[in-house]
C-alpha cells in the first residue's frame, strides 16, 4: 500500500471512531442513532470531506505549477539558443525541483497525518480530554486573570455515571439476529462507594448463562464483589471458554467470526464484545460542555506549534514556508468541518443529558392516622399492602393479625404506612383529594434517579427554598475510588461533584448551608469546588469518625474525616444539642434557662484591679440581701470611683477583695456596673464567717457556635452506623459504612436550620439523612422536611423502606420493631427517566420536503454538519401526540435491568417543570385538576384531559360547572392541554391568562440556564 493510501486510511479510521461508525453492530444508545445515518455520514466523510484536502491543495498548486512550467520552458529555450545545455544549468535544475514539489501528493499525506494526529491527540475511548501540550511536558491552562484558578482535566465536561450503561448492551450479527448482554440479580447502584469488601466484577451467571429465542440470544451476567486480585480480563476469558462450549453451533458460527487486532490476531467477535461491555461499564464517561469551542481553540494552538512551528520560522526558506501555508489552509478547512460535525454530535448528547427527565412513577406513603376511615376496608383487603407490611414491620407476629386484615386491625395500628403504588390510579386520586394543601402536608420527598437529573427537575420547585444540604459523596479512596481511563481519578471526581454542587447551590436560600463529608483524599479539591460555587466558608470540622483507624499500607491509619460547611451570603452556623455532661455543669433551671452559681469576684487571668480599674467598684448590700450599685462617678486623678450618696448604717459596701493569710488582694468584678444595674435578679448575697460574698448566675450558652473538633463516640460510622442498619434490617444490608445518624443530626443542627426547614441530600445512600430529620422533629416537635436522591437499586430495598420503619417505631432489633411509638407522616417518592432511557426512545426521521431541499450538495453539507440531529429528532424528543392522550403515554424504560413499556406521569412532570407547590390534585369526571402556586406567588390552575374524549365544548362546560372562570381573579395562570377556546386575558399587557401546557412543557423541558 502506498504511503498516500496509508495516511488516507489512518484518517478514515480515526474519523470512524470519532463518529461512532466503528460500532455498526451495536444497537443501543447513541450507536443506534448514528447507525440510522451511517450510510449518509460514511459517504460524506469518505467521498466528500476528505477529497476537499486534495481539491484545496490542487487549487493552489495548479497556479504555481503553471507559472513554473512557463518559466522553465522560457529559460530552457534561452539557454539552448545560446548553446548551453539546460540539464547542466543550476537555475533550471532548481526550477525543475520546485516544479516537482508542486505535485501535491506529499502535501496531501502531510495534511492527512496532521488531521489524524490532531483528533487522536484529544480523543480517548469516547471522550475528548484536555491534553494541550506546549513544548515538552508542559501544559497550558486557560486563564483569564483570576486571583486563584482551579483547573482539572475534565473541568469542561459533564460526568456521566457508569450505571447509565449497565442496563442495555445489544449488538446485531451479520444474519440480522441480535445478541443481548443482560444483568441478573445485580446491584447496579454504582454510587462508586458502596463496595468496601472487594471490587465488583462482571461474571457469567453460572446458574443460567444464556437463553435463546428464534432471533435473539440473551447472555446473563452478574455484577458482584470479588477479590481485588481477580482480574476482569481473566473472568471474561473464563466466560468466553464456557460460552464457546455451551452455545448452539448456529450462534457460534457468527460469534466466533474473526475480529483481529494488532495485539490479538485471533480475537473473535464474541471476545470483542465481552471486552467492550466490561470496559464500558468499568469506567465513567463524559459529555463535553462546549466541544466546538474547545477544539477550535486547540486547532489554532496546533497550527501554530505543530505545522507552522512559529518559534522556528525561517523566512529565508520561502518555499518551505509557502508549502506550510498550503497545508494549513487545507488542514484548517477540513478540520473545522469535522469539528462542526463532532460538535453537533456532542451538543445532541448534551441536549439529551440536560433535558429535564420524565417522572415515570409518583406515589405516596402515608400513615393510617392521616387516611379517612372510608378507605380502611380497601386497605384491609389489599394483599400487596399486607405483604409489604409483613416485610417492613413483621405484622404477622402481632396478636391481632389475620388474613385478610380487618378494619379493626387498621384502626389499632395508626402509624402503619400505606403505599399508593398498591392501589388503582382512581383510588389514589380519590385519597389525595381528601388532603388539603398536599405539598405542605407532605413531610418528605425521595427520588430514585441519577442525582444531577433529579436536581435539575426539582430546581424550579425548590429554588432558594432549601436551608440545609448534607452530602456524603464517594470519598475516592483506594477502598472506594471512581474508575476512569488514564488515571483521571481526581479529575473525574471533581467533575462529578462540581456540576451537582453548582445546581444544588441554586436551591439554597440566602442563609442556607451545604455540609459535605469527605476525607483527606479529596478535601482540598472539594474545598475549592465549594468556594467556586458557594463563595462563603462557614467552617471546616474534623470528625473522629473511626477511632480505631482505617488500615492503610505505608501510611498513618486515618481516624478522622472532615465536614466542610459552606453557605450563601447570610449563612451562620447553628448550635449543637447540649450534652448531658454540659447540663450537669449547669444544674439549676429558671424561666430563662440553665445556670450555675459562681463567685462574682473574678479569678484567673487579668483578674486584678490594675488590669481593669473601672471594674473595681463598690456594691451596696442591704439588710434584705438585695444589692444595688450606688450613685457614683469616676475620678480620673485617683483612678477610682467617688460615691455620691450616703450609705445607711445597716448597709454594707462590698468590693472585689480577696482576703488571704498574708493580706488582701484587690481583684475586680466579672462585669461592669452598668450591666449589673440592669439585672439585679441575676445576683445573690452569701454571708459567711469571712464576710459577705456576691454570686452571679453563669448561664449555659445553648446557642454557642460549634467547635471545629467533633469527637462523640456516636459519630463512629463503622460502629454506630452499622448497628443502626442491623437493628433496622437484621443485617448491614450491603452497607459496610453507613453514616452514623447522630453525626448527620449534628451536621444538620450546625447548619442553623429553622423548625420548618427543608434538608436536601443527593448522595443519600441508606437514607440516614431522612432518619436524622425525622428524629430531630421527634425531639422538638418541629416540621422539618427532607429531600433524598439515590439512583441505586437499593433505593427500593434500603433507602425507601427505612422511612416507614423509623416512623413506626424508634426502637428496632434484628429488623423488627420493639414497640409501636409512631408519629404521623407522609412522604412522596418519584422514579425518573434516565439519560439512557432518553437515548433509547429516540429515533431520527427526515421529511420528504427536507429530502428535496437537501438535493443541493452545498446545502446538504451545511445541514449534515450543523443541523441534522437537531432537526430530525425534533418531533421525537417530546412526542406532541402525548398531549392529546396524556394518561396513556408510554416510553421504553429500564426497570430491574429490563426494558419495559412504562407510562409517563406527565401531570407530575409538569408540576415540577413549572415549579408548582401543589395545594390539591383531583380526578374529576376524567379531568385531572391541579391547584397550587409557584415561587413568585402566582396562583395556578392546571387542567389535563384526554382531548379525544373531552372536546373543547365539554371543557368549557366542565369549567363552568367547576366555576373555573378565566375572567375572574382566583387564578393568575391557567394551563390546559390541547388547543382550546377558553378566552385568554392578558395580565399586565404581556402574560396570557390561559396557556397551552404543551408549549410551556417543551420550553421548560429544555431550559438550561446557568449550564
Amino acid at each position: 500500500m502506498s504511503e498516500h493510501n496509508q495516511a488516507h486510511d489512518r484518517l478514515k479510521n480515526i474519523l470512524k471512531e470519532l463518529f461512532q461508525l466503528d460500532q455498526a453492530d451495536l444497537d443501543f444508545g447513541i450507536y443506534r442513532i448514528m447507525n440510522q445515518k451511517r450510510d449518509e455520514i460514511t459517504d460524506f466523510l469518505d467521498n466528500r470531506l476528505i477529497t476537499q484536502v486534495e481539491s484545496t491543495l490542487s487549487a493552489h498548486a495548479g497556479q504555481n505549477k503553471e507559472q513554473l512550467e512557463k518559466e522553465v520552458k522560457t529559460l530552457e529555450e534561452t539557454l539552448r539558443s545560446a548553446g548551453v545545455d539546460p540539464d547542466k544549468n543550476e537555475k533550471v535544475l532548481a526550477l525543475r525541483q520546485q516544479l516537482y514539489k508542486a505535485d501535491t501528493t506529499d502535501l496531501q499525506n502531510t495534511t492527512f497525518s496532521h488531521l489524524t494526529n490532531f483528533f487522536k491527540r484529544y480523543y480517548d475511548e469516547g471522550d475528548f480530554i484536555s491534553q494541550r501540550r506546549y513544548k515538552d511536558d508542559v501544559y497550558a491552562i486557560p486563564y483569564q486573570g483570576e486571583e486563584v484558578k482551579l483547573h482539572w482535566a475534565n473541568h469542561d465536561q459533564y460526568y456521566i455515571k457508569t450505571s447509565e450503561y449497565f442496563k442495555n448492551y445489544r449488538f446485531t450479527l451479520r444474519n440480522k439476529k441480535t445478541v443481548n448482554f443482560e444483568l441478573v440479580e445485580a446491584s447496579t447502584e454504582q454510587n462508586n462507594n458502596k463496595t468496601q469488601n472487594g471490587e465488583r466484577r462482571f461474571k457469567l451467571y453460572a446458574e443460567d448463562p444464556f437463553k435463546e429465542t428464534e432471533n435473539e440470544l440473551i447472555i446473563h451476567f452478574t455484577y458482584e464483589p470479588l477479590n481485588k486480585k481477580v482480574a476482569q480480563d481473566k473472568i471474561m476469558k473464563e466466560a468466553f471458554d464456557t460460552l464457546k462450549e455451551a452455545l448452539p453451533n448456529a450462534w457460534l458460527m457468527e460469534l466466533l467470526q474473526p475480529k483481529p487486532t494488532e495485539k490479538d490476531k485471533k480475537r473473535t467477535l464474541l471476545e470483542k464484545h465481552l471486552k467492550e461491555y466490561t470496559a464500558r461499564n468499568t469506567f465513567d464517561y463524559f459529555i463535553h460542555k462546549d466541544l466546538g469551542g474547545f477544539l477550535k481553540r486547540e486547532l489554532d494552538f496546533y497550527i501554530k506549534n505543530e505545522i507552522l512551528h512559529i518559534d522556528d520560522i525561517d523566512l529565508d526558506k520561502e518555499e518551505s514556508y509557502r508549502q506550510s501555508l498550503q497545508v494549513i489552509k487545507a488542514f484548517k478547512k477540513v478540520a473545522l468541518k469535522i469539528i462542526e460535525f463532532l460538535a453537533q454530535l456532542e451538543e445532541f448528547q448534551k441536549k439529551l443529558w440536560l433535558k429535564k427527565k420524565f417522572v415515570l412513577q409518583s406515589d405516596y406513603c402515608i400513615t393510617l392516622d392521616r387516611v379517612d376511615e372510608e378507605f380502611y376496608a380497601d386497605i384491609a383487603s389489599n394483599e400487596e399492602q399486607r405483604k409489604e407490611w409483613i416485610s417492613l414491620y413483621a405484622i404477622d407476629e402481632l396478636d391481632d393479625y389475620s388474613e385478610p386484615l380487618t378494619v379493626d386491625f387498621i384502626k389499632a395500628h395508626p402509624f402503619l404506612m400505606i403505599d399508593t403504588q398498591f392501589y388503582p390510579r382512581e383510588w389514589k386520586y380519590k385519597l389525595l383529594a381528601t388532603i388539603d394543601h398536599l405539598d405542605d402536608q407532605t413531610n418528605g420527598l425521595i427520588i430514585n434517579s441519577e442525582n444531577f437529573q433529579a436536581l435539575k427537575l426539582i430546581e424550579n420547585r425548590y429554588k432558594e427554598s432549601v436551608s440545609s444540604i448534607y452530602i456524603d459523596p464517594p470519598y475516592n479512596t483506594d477502598a472506594s475510588s471512581i474508575n476512569y481511563k488514564n488515571n483521571y481519578k481526581s479529575s473525574s471526581w471533581l467533575s462529578l461533584l462540581n456540576d451537582r454542587i453548582n445546581v444544588s447551590a441554586n436551591l439554597l436560600n440566602n442563609a442556607g448551608i451545604l455540609c459535605a463529608a469527605i476525607d483527606d483524599e479529596e478535601v482540598q479539591g472539594l474545598r475549592s469546588v465549594l468556594q467556586n460555587n458557594l463563595l462563603k466558608e462557614v467552617g471546616i470540622v474534623v470528625v473522629r469518625s473511626n477511632p480505631s483507624g482505617r488500615k492503610t499500607s505505608g501510611k498513618f491509619s486515618p481516624a478522622h474525616e472532615y465536614a466542610l460547611f459552606f453557605g450563601k451570603k447570610d449563612a451562620q452556623p447553628g448550635s449543637l444539642e447540649v450534652t448531658e455532661k454540659k447540663k450537669k455543669r449547669y444544674p439549676i433551671i429558671d424561666e430563662i434557662g440553665r445556670f450555675a452559681w459562681a463567685n462574682f469576684r473574678r479569678s484567673g487571668s487579668e483578674d486584678r484591679r490594675e488590669d481593669r480599674p473601672k471594674s473595681y467598684y463598690p456594691i451596696v448590700v442591704e439588710t434584705t440581701n438585695n444589692i444595688r450599685v450606688p450613685n457614683m462617678e469616676w475620678n480620673e486623678d485617683k483612678n477610682e470611683y467617688n460615691i455620691l450618696e450616703n450609705i445607711a448604717d445597716d448597709e454594707i459596701l462590698v468590693y472585689p477583695i480577696l482576703r488571704t493569710e498574708t493580706g488582701i488582694i484587690e481583684k475586680r468584678w466579672q462585669r461592669g456596673h452598668e450591666r449589673v444595674k440592669t439585672e439585679y435578679e441575676e445576683y445573690r448575697v452569701r454571708r459567711t464567717d469571712d464576710g459577705v460574698e456576691i454570686d452571679f448566675k453563669t448561664r449555659m450558652d445553648s446557642e454557642s457556635t460549634p467547635v471545629s473538633w467533633w469527637d462523640k463516640k456516636q459519630y463512629a460510622s463503622s460502629n454506630y452506623g452499622a448497628i443502626e442498619m442491623k437493628a433496622l434490617y437484621g443485617s448491614k444490608n450491603g452497607f459496610d459504612f453507613p453514616k452514623a445518624k447522630l453525626l448527620v443530626e449534628d451536621s444538620i443542627r450546625a447548619s442553623n436550620i429553622e423548625n420548618d426547614a427543608i434538608i436536601l441530600d443527593y448522595f443519600s445512600g441508606s437514607g440516614t439523612t431522612a432518619h436524622a430529620v425525622i428524629d430531630l422533629n421527634r425531639k422538638d416537635e418541629s416540621n422539618r422536611k427532607y429531600i433524598l436522591v439515590e439512583m441505586g437499586e437499593y433505593f427500593k430495598s434500603v433507602t425507601k423502606p427505612r422511612i416507614p420503619k423509623v416512623i413506626f417505631s424508634t426502637n428496632w432489633k434484628n429488623g423488627k420493631p420493639v414497640k409501636e411509638d409512631g408519629i404521623p407522616h407522609c412522604f412522596k417518592y418519584l422514579r425518573l427517566e434516565s439519560y439512557e432511557d432518553a437515548l433509547n426512545n429516540l429515533s431520527l426521521s427526515q421529511s420528504d420536503q427536507q429530502q428535496q431541499l437537501l438535493s443541493d450538495s452545498e446545502l446538504n453539507e451545511e445541514y449534515m454538519l450543523r443541523y441534522m440531529l437537531e432537526v430530525e429528532s425534533r418531533d421525537r424528543l417530546i412526542n406532541t401526540e402525548m398531549f392529546q392522550r396524556p394518561f396513556g403515554y408510554t416510553i421504553q424504560a429500564t426497570e430491574h435491568n429490563e426494558r419495559v413499556e412504562t407510562e409517563v406521569d406527565l401531570v407530575e412532570t409538569f408540576n415540577y417543570l413549572i415549579g408548582l407547590t401543589v395545594e390539591s390534585i383531583q380526578l374529576i369526571r376524567g379531568y385531572v385538576v391541579v391547584v397550587g402556586h409557584n415561587n413568585d406567588g402566582e396562583r395556578i390552575l392546571v387542567i389535563w384531559r384526554d382531548v379525544e374524549k373531552h372536546s373543547n365544548e365539554e371543557l368549557e362546560a366542565f369549567c363552568d360547572t367547576m366555576e373555573f372562570n378565566p375572567h375572574d381573579n382566583e387564578f393568575d395562570l391557567i394551563y390546559v392541554n390541547g388547543d382550546n377556546n377558553l378566552q385568554n386575558l392578558r395580565k399586565d399587557e404581556e402574560t396570557w391568562k390561559v396557556r397551552l401546557i404543551e408549549e410551556a412543557f417543551h420550553t421548560l423541558m429544555f431550559e438550561k440556564e446557568g449550564l
